[in-house]
């Protein structure tokens, strides 16, 4: 039965939702207070990461604790303030990283990410946005003959378990396939399967476009109050009033706002993170997505130049942006490949909304009727999308789902 929805959020995995949504015959409203692909979906590295089964943990080990402490890597920096807050959430992420925890959840992590590639193709082919793909893989570059063995031996046993692909490249291969890295380098893992998206933001708005042919619609404006009377659920969106029978909040980091002053809290956190677009100089050419895995950085040869993204910042959503993390980056960055000028006014900022235990939010809100959640996908939102907004699709229809979604329920807190 064709129902009315509300769509909150037009990041990837909320125009998803709508796109699943439409296809199932509903009547489909987005919602978003910047065009479809201008927030976090803009700003990633543009991986849809088949590849990506092991979620990122809470360091445990004294090395890296002591490495992270002082505050100046380039993978991870926190603002002091950032870490009071989130205090809760994060002992919690701490207490889920432990080995024996860790392993539960990669399974069940690893489930949604098998999904990646067969969910984005349908809706890539429907946007006819192949322009946009690269189904080349990316390259995971490595500095020490120690790291890549250790990054071998984890790409092995994920080949075993969940069919990830990847060729090792010694240093001589790995200089054949990218001439214009530094000399040097022990050698990379070509992770073969992910596909690349050289503007991420322009692969959401062509999805966000695709349901519009599909009859949904979009409203630009911001959400100033969202309420139910029991019978359907009304939005305040600037100074219009939408009602529906079924709203998805799929609104990223400010999911947390919105679902609280339903009276539901959800222990959800950000991890901030930074990009800038840079030219090359001397006629030298980034072929494939890099990323320089000792140092945690990754640079993308992007329709916009070459993009550089940083790590993650543990900090309030709200807080001033801090660069030097970007600057810490943009000088490791410059030895491996001859980057030129900057070629953006300013860096991107944007805020990953995250969980305790490294798995989104996908189903019912419990005691809220009508009321769906999607969001929490930490550094995978791009390339879980999809897959999200088909399973929360079967689950609103009270269909059988492609995925046990016991282990992503609001109510596992």
């Amino acid at each position: 039965m064709s129902r009315d929805i509300l769509v909150l959020g037009a990041g990837m995995v909320g125009v998803s939702a709508a796109w699943h949504l439409l296809e199932r015959g509903h009547r489909v409203t987005l919602v978003d207070r910047n065009e479809p692909g201008r927030e976090t979906s803009f700003g990633n590295a543009g991986i849809i990461q088949r590849e990506a089964v092991r979620p990122y943990r809470f360091p445990r080990d004294l090395a890296t604790l002591m490495r992270v402490l002082p505050n100046r890597q380039i993978d991870i920096r926190y603002q002091p303030s950032g870490m009071v807050q989130a205090a809760g959430p994060l002992f919690q992420y701490w207490r889920n990283s432990e080995p024996e925890r860790y392993a539960r959840i990669v399974p069940e992590y690893a489930a949604l990410i098998r999904h990646a590639l067969d969910a984005h193709a349908p809706m890539i082919n429907a946007a006819d946005a192949e322009a946009l793909v690269r189904r080349e893989g990316y390259l995971e570059v490595f500095r020490s003959t120690e790291a890549l063995e250790q990054e071998c031996r984890l790409a092995q046993a994920d080949a075993q378990h969940y069919g990830v692909t990847h060729r090792v490249l010694n240093s001589a291969a790995l200089a054949e396939m990218e001439p214009d890295l530094a000399a040097g380098l022990a050698g990379a893992i070509h992770w073969t399967q992910p596909w690349t998206v050289t503007d991420p933001g322009a692969l959401v708005a062509a999805y966000a476009k695709a349901c519009q042919e599909k009859g949904g619609q979009f409203i630009q404006g911001a959400l100033r109050k969202l309420g139910h009377d029991g019978n359907a659920w009304r939005a305040e969106i600037g100074d219009e009033i939408r009602s529906a029978q079924q709203v998805v909040l799929a609104l990223g980091p400010w999911s947390k706002h919105w679902l609280s002053q339903q009276g539901l809290s959800v222990p959800l956190f950000v991890k901030r993170g930074y990009h800038m677009h840079y030219g090359a100089r001397g006629g030298a050419r980034l072929r494939h997505w890099v990323m320089d895995a000792e140092i945690g950085y990754l640079l993308a040869p992007m329709r916009a130049g070459i993009r550089l993204t940083t790590g993650a910042e543990l900090a309030r959503h709200d807080a001033t942006p801090h660069y030097q993390q970007l600057a810490a980056a943009e000088a490791t960055a410059r030895q491996l490949f001859p980057l030129g000028e900057r070629l953006d006014p300013q860096p991107w900022m944007g805020a990953r909304p995250c969980t305790p235990d490294m798995k989104p939010i996908i189903g019912p809100a419990p005691g809220l009727s009508g009321l769906w959640l999607a969001f929490g996908h930490g550094h995978q939102g791009f390339t879980l999308g999809p897959i999200t907004g088909k399973l929360l699709g079967q689950m609103m229809d009270g269909e059988p789902t492609d995925v046990d979604m016991a282990p992503y329920r609001v109510d596992r807190f």
